[in-house]
């Protein structure tokens, strides 16, 4: 009777089992989460060792223009820095700030999964996702490219193994309602900006950070251990809300029209859409529902 009992529940198994492996696939496949910055979020430059800075640069935007220092405290001002924000040199806002900066940091080299490409970003266009280099740096030089394909939170992850430098002149493209403030950079060295190249994004790098003369960003100079180096910059750090993205109003289904057949066209060309479920929902389903099948028809005979 026991052994019956036991059989018996193996259905209700199989079909908790069903909810759980469609679900899965849903929640890997999503799209990437922000980089939760804390409160290094306010800092458009943040220093582990010391800041430097040449000639007018300015660092605003409505996510905070703080710049800081951890564990150090140096800043030399060779020429006029306008800040949007506050300085915290060697203290505690400083502090906690690199220890944000550190988890954002750590955050981001894990993400996955990946897509490996070439180490020269200069003239490619690219998709949301996470990308690595193939041989450790990356480099642009010319444009660089970012379709958001639409979507106002979609959220764009370079990994470095090694360094990331950008050439003089060299540009990063937003496209089609792609935004700064969701690019992020992960550095394993330094990084170097060059001479009046145009950046989007928020660098993480575990040493320094180098913007040359003229240099823009959008987003943040963030170096782990290391200096950042400023020469006549703009650094504009921006707010990243979410965005609703509204979902497909339904297009009612005209009326036939008085004396014709109410009858439903075929598609003959291009891709059907995608209305049914995903492929591995479908095999899952039927695997499932052939083992409680399967199991049924053994309880049954049982019974017998």
């Amino acid at each position: 009777m026991k052994s019956l009992c036991r059989m018996r529940s193996i259905p209700l198994l199989l079909a908790m089992s069903l909810v759980v492996l469609m679900a899965v696939p849903a929640l890997s496949m999503g799209a990437q989460a922000p980089v939760d910055l804390g409160t290094a979020s306010s800092f458009g430059v943040l220093a582990g060792t010391t800041i430097t800075n040449t000639g007018p640069t300015t660092v605003g935007g409505n996510a905070g223009g703080d710049i800081g220092v951890s564990p150090g405290s140096a800043f030399s001002d060779l020429g006029t820095l306008t800040l949007g924000g506050a300085s915290h040199l060697g203290d505690a806002v400083a502090l906690q700030a690199q220890a944000d900066l550190t988890a954002a940091y750590l955050d981001a080299a894990g993400r996955t999964p990946v897509t490996t490409i070439t180490s020269e970003l200069g003239g490619a266009t690219l998709k949301p996702g996470v990308y690595v280099s193939e041989t450790g740096p990356f480099e642009i030089t010319g444009t660089l490219t970012l379709d958001a394909e639409g979507d106002p939170n979609a959220v764009f992850i370079f990994k470095s193994a090694s360094t990331l430098i950008t050439a003089s002149g060299s540009n990063v493209s937003l496209l089609n309602g792609a935004r700064p403030c969701s690019v992020f950079w992960q550095v394993t060295s330094s990084a170097t900006l060059g001479t009046g190249s145009n950046f989007v994004g928020h660098i993480f790098a575990l040493q320094s950070i180098d913007a040359q003369t003229g240099a823009t960003i959008q987003g943040q100079l963030l170096a782990r251990n290391g200096a950042v180096t400023l020469d006549s910059n703009t650094i504009t750090n921006m707010l990243c809300p979410i965005i609703p993205v509204p979902s497909p109003t339904p297009t009612a289904t005209p009326s036939p029209t008085p004396g014709t057949s109410d009858t439903t066209s075929t598609v003959t060309g291009g891709e059907l859409p995608q209305t049914g479920s995903p492929w591995y929902n479908v095999l899952f389903a039927g695997v499932a529902l052939a083992l409680i099948g399967a199991v049924g028809l053994k309880t049954r005979k049982t019974d017998e």
